[in-house]
C-alpha cells in the first residue's frame, strides 16, 4: 500500500510518496508506466549513492537496495526492450534477460511481448557469442555497432544476435534507436554504464532518469553516472518521488519546455 504525502503544495510537483517497508513492485508499474499513446520514450535507470558513487568495488551492486531491485524488476517488466553498453554487460555479469511466468502473463495482458530483447551498443564488439546474457537469451539479441568494427567480430556474433550497423567510424545512437523504433520497439530502457548513458545524453536522447539513491557513503574515487566529454546542461523535471525506508527512488523527465509533446 502506496501512503501519499499532504498535498500541501501549489506549483503540481509531486510531494514524496511512502511506499513502506517493502515497495509493493506492481504499485510501481502504475506508477512508472509509460504512454503507450505517447512518442518513443528512452528511460535510463542507475543506482547512487548519496554522494554520488556509481558503483562500489567496480560493480553497481554493492549499492542496491532491497527498493532499487523492486523498481529494476518493474521496469524491465514495462520495457519494450533493454538496452546496455558491452563494458556494462561483462563488467556486472549480465545474464539472459529472464521473466517469471507472472511478469510475462503481465506483459502479455498490456499487449507486450513475453520478453523484451536486450539490446547490447558496442563499438569494437568484444563480445564473446557464448556469453549467457546473449546465448541463452530467451529471444534473439541486438547489438548496435557502427560500420568500421570488425567484420570477423560481426559474422561471429551473428550467430546469436541481429547486428544492426548504424554510423561510419563510431555509434550513430540517434539511428539506432529509431531502427528500434521502426521494429516496434518504441519504450527503451536503459541500464547503463556510465559511457553509454554520457554518449545518450550528448546526443540529447535520454527523456527519463530514473534514480535510486541509496543510502550509503561510498567515499571517494568512484564515478558518476555518466561518463565522456562534457556537454550542455540540461533541465529535468521531477515526474516522481518515492521513498522506501532509507530508499530514495526519483523519476525525472525533460523538461517540458524542451521537449514539446514528449512525457507527460
Amino acid at each position: 500500500m502506496i501512503r501519499e504525502p499532504g498535498r500541501d503544495r501549489h506549483d503540481g510537483r509531486p510531494g514524496v510518496a511512502d511506499l513502506g517497508p517493502e515497495p509493493d513492485e506492481a504499485v510501481l508499474r502504475d506508477r512508472y508506466a509509460p504512454n503507450r499513446h505517447g512518442p518513443p520514450l528512452l528511460r535510463v535507470n542507475f543506482v547512487a549513492s548519496v554522494d554520488g558513487a556509481v558503483e562500489v568495488d567496480g560493480r553497481s551492486g554493492g549499492l542496491g537496495t532491497p527498493a532499487d531491485q523492486v523498481a529494476f524488476r518493474a521496469l524491465r517488466t514495462l520495457c519494450d526492450a533493454l538496452l546496455v553498453g558491452a563494458g556494462t554487460l561483462r563488467r556486472e555479469g549480465y545474464r539472459a534477460v529472464l521473466l517469471d511466468a507472472q511478469r510475462r502473463a503481465w506483459r502479455v495482458r498490456h499487449g507486450l511481448a513475453g520478453y523484451p530483447p536486450l539490446v547490447v551498443a558496442s563499438a569494437r564488439l568484444g563480445l564473446d557469442p557464448a556469453n549467457p546474457a546473449l546465448a541463452d537469451a530467451p529471444v534473439r539479441p541486438l547489438i548496435l555497432t557502427h560500420a568500421g568494427s570488425p567484420p570477423d567480430r560481426r559474422r561471429a556474433l551473428a550467430a546469436v544476435a541481429d547486428v544492426l550497423v548504424h554510423g561510419a567510424d563510431e555509434l550513430d545512437l540517434a539511428a539506432a534507436l529509431a531502427d528500434l523504433h521502426a521494429r516496434g520497439l518504441a519504450q527503451v530502457l536503459c541500464e547503463g554504464g556510465p559511457h553509454l548513458l554520457g554518449a545518450l545524453y550528448a546526443a540529447d536522447l535520454v527523456d527519463e532518469v530514473c534514480l535510486t539513491v541509496s543510502p550509503l557513503l561510498a567515499g571517494p574515487g568512484a564515478g558518476r553516472i555518466t561518463a565522456g566529454p562534457a556537454g550542455p546542461v540540461r533541465g529535468l523535471r521531477l515526474a516522481d518521488a518515492l521513498r522506501a525506508g532509507d530508499t530514495l527512488l526519483l523519476r525525472y523527465a525533460r523538461a517540458s519546455d524542451e521537449h514539446p509533446g514528449g512525457v507527460p
